[in-house]
This record gives C-alpha cells, sequence and structure tokens, in this order.
C-alpha cells in the first residue's frame, strides 16, 4: 500500500514551475534576478547554474539528512551547497568565460541564494532522494523560466536585440530604461501580475511567507509560539 503522506513526484515537479515558482510566486532570489536579466542569455545561464547547484544539493542533504545534527544543520548545508557552486564557477570559468564574466559576484553568490538554502531545509530535509531531485528539478525550472522571460524582455525592449540577435533596433529607438534597475523593477512587478491573473490568484498562498516558510523557523522562538499572528 502506498503512503498517503508521500509526495507525487511529478507534482513535486510541476509545482516549482508556476505554482510555487521560487521567482514569481515566492519572491525568492529578487537581487540575482534582477542584476543578471538585462540579457537573455546571461539570465539563462545563471538559472541553469542555479538549478545544478540546487539538484546536487538537494541529493547529497537528502542522502545525509539522518547524519548531520539539528542544532548545526544550517552551517552544514551551506557548507554542502558551497561545494557544488566552486564545482560550478570552475566549469563556467574554464568553458564559457563569456558568461563568467557576465555573472561576476552574482555566480559565486549562489551559495547565500535564499531558494537553495530554502529548498534543502524546506524539503529535501524531510524527503527521499527521487521527490528532491524532482523538487530541484521543478524549482530550478522555474528560477530559469523566470529569469530567462525577464532577460528576454529587456533585452528586446531595451537594447532591441535577442540573444544577442538584433531584432527591433533598427525599426526603432532602443528603450534604454528597461536596461537599468527601474526597467527590471517593472519587468519584474509586470510578470508577477502576469502569474497571479493567469493561476486567478490561486498560486500565492499566504503560508508560503510565513513562518513555516522560514529556513530559521526551528531555532525562532517566534515560530516556536505559533507564528507572527499567534
Amino acid at each position: 500500500m502506498s503512503n498517503p503522506n508521500k509526495p507525487n513526484n511529478m507534482q513535486v515537479l510541476l509545482n516549482g514551475i508556476i505554482k510555487e515558482n521560487p521567482v514569481l510566486v515566492l519572491i525568492l532570489g529578487t537581487c540575482p534576478s534582477l542584476a543578471v536579466t538585462t540579457m537573455a542569455s546571461n539570465g539563462l545561464g545563471m538559472g541553469v547554474a542555479a538549478m545544478v547547484v540546487l539538484i546536487c544539493s538537494n541529493i547529497a542533504i537528502s542522502l545525509l539528512k539522518k547524519v548531520i545534527p539539528d542544532t548545526v544543520r544550517i552551517p552544514c548545508y551551506i557548507v554542502v551547497i558551497a561545494s557544488f557552486v566552486t564545482l560550478v564557477q570552475f566549469l563556467v570559468k574554464a568553458y564559457l568565460p563569456d558568461l563568467d564574466k557576465a555573472l561576476g559576484v552574482y555566480l559565486p553568490l549562489i551559495v547565500v541564494n535564499c531558494i537553495i538554502l530554502g529548498r534543502a531545509e524546506m524539503f529535501a530535509n524531510k524527503n527521499g532522494v527521487v521527490a528532491s531531485i524532482c523538487d530541484g528539478i521543478g524549482m530550478g525550472l522555474g528560477f530559469t523560466l523566470a529569469l530567462f522571460c525577464m532577460g528576454s524582455i529587456r533585452e528586446l525592449l531595451g537594447n532591441g536585440t535577442w540573444m544577442g540577435i538584433t531584432i527591433t533596433a533598427k525599426l526603432w529607438d532602443p528603450i534604454i530604461v528597461f536596461l537599468l534597475a527601474p526597467g527590471g523593477f517593472m519587468v519584474y512587478g509586470a510578470l508577477i501580475a502576469l502569474v497571479n491573473y493567469l493561476t486567478k490568484g490561486k498560486a500565492i498562498k499566504k503560508k508560503e511567507f510565513g513562518c513555516a516558510g522560514c529556513p530559521s523557523a526551528a531555532s525562532c522562538s517566534v515560530a516556536q509560539k505559533g507564528g507572527c499572528e499567534a
């Protein structure tokens, strides 16, 4: 007989793409999302790099969850994540130097990306390897798609190109503001509104923003008393 509490792997994978999209629904990873999406290729590269780290760290933490002492689990998670980030950074430097230069400091800063640490604490620490892999793929795809969409819109409107290919630059003057921070916030807000509209508000759940979604909930006195609403 199947365990009713066991997560459905396909549902776990699909949740991260729209329903629990880490950028457009959970509003996580905002800093790199705005910083690297001036071009579609940069957003795609950042998303894939983060997805590889997310999948690998989910696997490692799921395998080690019974070994890691509860009192030091967050530092241990950071060490695991930092190890995979270092490997990914070396590979990008070796084979994609242009992407490494474009991403700059935001590539090594994947170590402290709250999406990866949050999934380690909220999912990989509580589920098996297969489910953790599906969660990593789903959340990674959601992150990648969000950054790719933001980068495509900003590059097309702000530079008249897409993936480096000239599209509209010769037809009208590009709107430079979309390559700057204000344009990034406008595109980000518009995509959040679009997801909310397409899902009729069902993608955004209040519980995702409460104490239950915080990596430090187990050690927080507020969370132990029932959360901010108690």
